[in-house]
């Protein structure tokens, strides 16, 4: 059976999650329509999707068309899960874009657009919403031509409030297909089923999108969305043999295991089977659970399902290469502080802010003074997804300060330590003999450990230990911060036998390092925004202005048909005054992008966060 795994994208508000509730009724798949003011639909299943009316976790759902099976995937439309977004369309086959007919282009349209596009993901659009007071459609078209990285073409328009179905349009299609292009230039008609397969192939190739009016509410247009579905998105491939796949997403079961989402591109995989995953996790399938199909246990290329009995899986692990090559999302760049309400529940939300991290690599958490826990974030409504899964999954209130900007350092320069074990003493400190060197490494490579010593000098238990605390000590470097970029060499090493543990090598190798990143010295960097601006000609000088008191650089303005866009790097630190600036600058006519880019150096005193003091060696000041 053709599979096709489809996301449903979509700026908040848009109408998405209602939309996937029309699919699934029009096909059959459910009973009634579930309402997201009512809190009953099929994919918002959490405590605060029903409560506020958004998608926070990508939720799976099936339904048939005809002999295609379609799992849909509804992902969250909040600026806040743009990682959960990303993380998404790795698995997917194509993509519904839905905009609203009243709201038009938004800044989080453009974003998904831009990724759908640099994926050359097959895209349908759907223009939502039709039937409001207020709706424009033809604005909206003509929006989306001159706002987004697309190629629309109309299949269908509004006359009198109502859709009908229209042919594709030669003129937009001539610009990739040669023998629709000569019918144009020479004036003649195409014949349908050839520009029907122009349109099927540069669909396929992410070369232009279909677009389609309706209203998820009444369901009108929606028939012709479905048809696009079924002819025009290319289903899933069966793969080239060898065991692919990728974890989306991790949720818990109501008895508290742990459950991966997993995508298969190639392979198979069955109850029982053991399981590998690049990142070195893996263990035994005990049961899982194919999307839209009931009952089969069997996993097959181009399918979805729900595995259970990998006790350690991560979002993000892969079984082999990656399927699609997704660019790595920035980490998070904001962090806030948690601490119980109840102080005697401190060790229990610990424990709990731990095993969520574990489950999802960009949710970083760590020990903050007195009791607490620091966890990374993107935004602030995740402080509300963290305090529900919280309150749901472990009973625990939480409390959340204030979040800050997250830095991160890097080696300035190059700096060796070395300590010998010591023995004059009866008892040293450590049974270990440890030497590293730290440098900087290239931009982009992350963190690396790497030996000078000779092969087998140590016990695999002693040089793992030295590895894994390595990366656990860089996550708070001279300042604080987190260090990133920084190679590590092992460059002497040594133990006594058999009174040496791996203990001893873990007690060490944090006091050798922060000595050698003492001697290499670190710069600390601020995390940015890349932004976009759309302004009024009249407003350009005074945003320009507001915009260089605020740190923004590399600021290029451009003309377009409505005014200025104006681009640039901003200080995360300073983008949400930015934007609130906004529209008192413009009249309210402004409209303001921004998403993570990077850092830079700060200059000035470089800022810095506690970090736990070092322990010392007995005999060092």
């Amino acid at each position: 059976m053709p599979i096709l795994n489809l996301g449903i994208l979509a700026h908040v508000d848009a109408g998405k999650t209602s939309l996937t509730e029309r699919l699934l009724y029009d096909t059959g798949a459910i009973g009634r329509l579930g309402s997201v003011d009512a809190g009953d639909t099929q994919t918002d299943r959490g405590e605060l999707e029903r409560e506020r009316g958004i998608t926070i976790r990508s939720a799976v759902v099936s339904f048939q068309l005809g002999a295609l099976r379609v799992n849909l995937i509804d992902t969250p439309g909040h600026a806040d899960f743009g990682a959960e977004v990303e993380r998404a369309l790795g698995v997917l086959d194509g993509a519904v874009l839905v905009l609203s007919a009243t709201d038009g282009v938004q800044a989080r349209t453009r974003v998904l657009m831009r990724a759908l596009r640099a994926l050359a993901l097959p895209t349908l659009i759907f223009v939502n919403k039709i039937d409001l007071v207020g709706a424009d459609p033809a604005a909206v078209l003509a929006a989306v031509e001159r706002r987004l990285p697309a190629r629309p073409v109309p299949l269908n328009r509004v006359l009198a409030g109502r859709v009908e179905p229209c042919e594709p349009s030669a003129e937009i299609l001539a610009d990739g297909d040669d023998r629709v292009l000569a019918d144009f230039v020479h004036d003649r008609a195409t014949p349908p089923d050839i520009l029907w397969a122009s349109l099927r192939a540069q669909t396929a190739a992410g070369a232009v999108q279909p677009l389609y009016f309706g209203s998820a509410r009444t369901g009108d247009g929606v028939p012709d969305l479905l048809r696009g579905l079924g002819s025009l998105l290319p289903p899933a491939g069966g793969g080239d043999g060898g065991t692919r796949g990728s974890v989306f997403a991790v949720e818990r079961a109501a008895s508290g295991e742990r459950v991966a989402w997993l995508r298969l591109f190639s392979g198979e995989l069955r109850p029982r089977e053991r399981v590998a995953f690049a990142a070195g996790r893996g263990g035994r399938i005990t049961g899982l659970d194919v999307a839209g199909a009931p009952g089969d246990d069997v996993l097959t290329a181009g399918n979805i399902a729900r595995v259970r009995g990998l006790a350690g899986v991560r979002v993000g692990d892969r079984i082999g290469p990656p399927g699609r090559d997704v660019p790595p999302f920035p980490p998070p760049s904001l962090e806030t502080i948690v601490r119980a309400r109840r102080p005697a529940d401190a060790g229990r939300l610990r424990a709990a802010l731990l095993d969520l991290a574990d489950e999802d690599p960009l949710l970083r958490a760590r020990p903050a003074p007195s009791g607490a826990t620091s966890i990374l974030l993107y935004g602030e409504v995740q402080k509300e997804v963290v305090a529900a899964r919280l309150r749901a999954e472990s009973g625990i209130e939480a409390v959340f300060e204030e979040s800050r900007i997250v830095y991160i350092e890097r080696p300035a320069g190059v700096g060796e330590a070395v300590e010998e074990m010591n023995w004059r003493r009866r008892v040293p400190d450590f049974w270990a003999t440890i030497g590293l060197r730290v440098e900087s490494a290239p931009r982009g490579a992350g963190n690396t450990f790497r030996r000078e010593t000779e092969p087998g000098a140590l016990p695999h238990a002693f040089d793992r230990a030295i590895e894994e605390t390595v990366h656990g000590t860089l996550e708070e470097g001279l300042r604080g911060w987190p260090v990133t970029d920084c190679a590590v060499t092992l460059i002497r090493s040594g133990f006594a036998a058999p009174i040496s543990t791996a203990g001893d090598f873990r007690g060490l190798t944090p006091l050798v390092l922060m000595d050698a990143l003492a001697r290499a010295g670190t710069r600390v960097y601020e995390p940015c925004h890349a932004f976009e601006a759309e302004v009024p000609a009249d407003a350009l000088s005074a945003v320009l202005s507001a915009l260089g008191a605020v740190g923004a650089t590399a600021i290029e303005p451009a003309p377009g048909p409505d005014g200025w866009t104006i681009k640039g790097e901003i200080p995360a630190a300073r983008a949400a005054e930015a934007e609130a600036a906004l529209p008192a600058l413009t009249g309210g006519e402004g409209a303001w992008w921004s998403g993570p880019s990077g850092e830079r150096p700060v200059t000035g005193p470089p800022p810095s966060r506690p970090r736990p003091p070092p322990a010392r060696l007995r005999g060092h000041g």
